[in-house]
């Protein structure tokens, strides 16, 4: 499996998975399908924005996965926040696909400065709370019913992973 950064021929896949994780299960809280051009303006704000989006390319040169961080909060007080969303094709589930991309992605935010990591996981999906938890992350919070997919309600855990161990917000500079 190789991880590298997205690019448009990975638009088709990106969607498939994105599609998949809409209408089977609750990584994503959404309840209506994308197409190819929702995920490519998707993917070109998150360069815009500077961030990356990765994919897992699997030994038939598909997309496997993809993940990507983004802003935590949109206020200045947060610039050293990110949060970041992990998805795997369901046949590659269980396979490290998951685990690859989180720690490459990891490398890229602690790369260009962030301070933390957020995951918001739904409360009952303890493969990906433990996935989290191997690599770092403390869970720090439950919002319970937040949320509601598939005629239930959702609870939200919130994890994350302190990237550094700077006491100066603004006394680092970034490192490649």
């Amino acid at each position: 499996m190789q991880i590298r950064d997205a690019h448009a021929g990975d638009i088709e896949g990106i969607t498939a998975i994105y599609n998949d994780a809409v209408s089977n299960t609750l990584a994503i809280w959404n309840e209506q399908t994308v197409d190819a051009a929702n995920r490519a303006a998707w993917l070109a704000d998150r360069l815009r924005a500077g961030y990356p989006v990765l994919v897992a390319i699997d030994a038939q040169q598909s997309v496997a996965g993809y993940a990507s961080f983004g802003d935590w909060r949109a206020f200045d007080g947060f610039r050293h926040t990110v949060e970041h969303s992990v998805y795997v094709r369901a046949d590659c589930r269980g396979s490290g696909t998951g685990k690859a991309l989180m720690v490459e992605l990891i490398a890229r935010a602690r790369g260009i400065g962030k301070h933390v990591m957020v995951a918001g996981i739904e409360a009952g999906n303890a493969g990906s709370i433990a996935l989290h938890k191997k690599l770092g992350f403390e869970e720090v919070g439950l919002l319970p019913q937040v949320g509601t997919k598939f005629g239930a309600w959702l609870d939200l855990a919130f994890l994350q992973l302190t990237l550094d161990a700077r006491s100066d917000p603004d006394g680092i500079t970034p490192s490649s």
